[in-house]
């Protein structure tokens, strides 16, 4: 019986000594100004890896997370994805934060056909470019644009709007969505009142324009660590009209840089909503990391979770073993899963079929989870490449 027993022990040794590895890589800014959202990503996407290990383990698979540091940098996302794609074991990505890299950088997975699920670039092009391994399960700039037009105007009464953008795939695009919702409401934005900037600290003659026109909104498009210091020079300078913008401004950074009461004056469009609504991931979370988080947490989570169950259909599907980069592919844009967000399913550019749109009002308080919801919206992306 203890012959039996001590094969058995060796047997069971020697097939996790054997086991093949499987990777799952997340790219985001862990360094820089943008490290805050860009670890909500990481660290959501490593929860959902630990979660899973056991059962990939009773697949017969030793499933590993690697996290690589983009630094919101698009020169850095391509390096980094030349490295994971060269690393056979690596079967995903969930990344980016920044549109400005995941569109350079998914070109680099396309080469070889790795999956990479995104739960944060809203840029169009990233999915209107039609590659087969590229998704995302947060919406459009095409969509979440009008729909600050539409707020900002009917909503709030803006009828004289200064636009700023930060000369990024994702600020210029969303500035331009905004732009051109508001000109078919009939707000008038002249040259001279839609600016593009790379100013990243210095704001003073760009508030000097803004205030020798005299809007009554300014609208944003660009990222917290710019909206951070624009703010709140605007304030300091007495500009007290209310300040919109979309998703890349949400930040408890940003709240500690204006302060609390300043930032009451900020609205935004979210794509991925107040984490008040997930209690029970909030506390996970929490507990895990020792930290409040934001909402590209829960919809890092829930690209990864989709991306193990692909995974998993793909192992089934290829009789047990390791599947290829083009089955994880086809495994992914096909599957129909029901995540924290809700349900999860992909049309053929990538997009989720119908993914949500949040108003939203920073709260005076001292980080996000205070922030007030407006509104929700429920809307399907464009049938065809726009």
């Amino acid at each position: 019986m203890k012959k039996l027993l001590t094969a058995a022990l060796i047997l069971v040794a020697a097939a996790g000594l054997n086991a093949q590895v499987i990777k799952i890589a997340s790219q985001s800014p862990l360094s820089g100004g943008q490290a805050e959202q860009g670890e909500y990503i990481k660290n959501a996407a490593q929860l959902a890896v630990k979660e899973a290990v056991d059962k990939f383990k009773a697949l017969g698979f030793d499933l590993q997370f690697v996290a690589y540091d983009d630094q919101g940098v698009p020169d850095t996302g391509v390096a980094n994805a030349n490295r994971i794609i060269n690393d056979p074991d690596i079967l995903g990505v969930i990344g980016h934060l920044n549109s400005g890299v995941m569109i350079p950088s998914s070109e680099v997975y396309n080469r070889t056909g790795l999956v990479v699920v995104s739960p944060a670039n809203t840029n169009p092009k990233v999915t209107d470019r039609m590659l087969p391994n590229v998704d995302r399960i947060c919406g459009r700039d095409d969509i979440q644009g009008p729909a600050a037009a539409d707020f900002a105007v009917q909503e709030l009464k803006a009828k004289k709007i200064f636009v700023v953008n930060s000369k990024t795939p994702y600020g210029a695009g969303i500035a331009a969505e905004f732009v051109k919702e508001a000109t078919k409401l009939g707000v008038n934005i002249p040259g001279n009142a839609n600016i593009g900037t790379e100013e990243k600290s210095n704001f003073i003659s760009l508030i000097t324009q803004i205030q020798a026109f005299k809007p009554d909104l300014i609208y944003f498009g660009g990222e917290y660590d710019i909206a951070t210091p624009f703010t709140k020079q605007l304030r300091e300078r007495g500009v007290k009209v209310p300040f919109l913008g979309g998703d890349a401004i949400v930040a408890n950074d940003y709240i500690k840089g204006v302060g609390a009461a300043n930032s009451k004056m900020t609205y935004y469009t979210d794509v991925a909503g107040p984490t008040s609504i997930y209690p029970d991931f909030v506390k996970k979370y929490q507990a895990e990391f020792g930290k409040e988080v934001g909402g590209y947490a829960v919809y890092s989570y829930d690209s990864t979770n989709l991306l193990l169950a692909a995974i998993e259909n793909a192992i089934k599907d290829a009789g047990g073993k390791k599947p290829t980069l083009d089955a994880v592919a086809k495994a992914v844009r096909t599957i129909s899963f029901t995540g924290l967000t809700g349900p999860i399913s992909f049309d053929d550019k990538g997009d989720r079929t119908t993914a949500s749109y949040f108003i939203m009002q920073y709260g005076g308080t001292d980080d996000v989870s205070g922030n007030k919801l407006f509104k929700k919206l429920v809307v399907a992306p464009p049938k065809t490449a726009m």
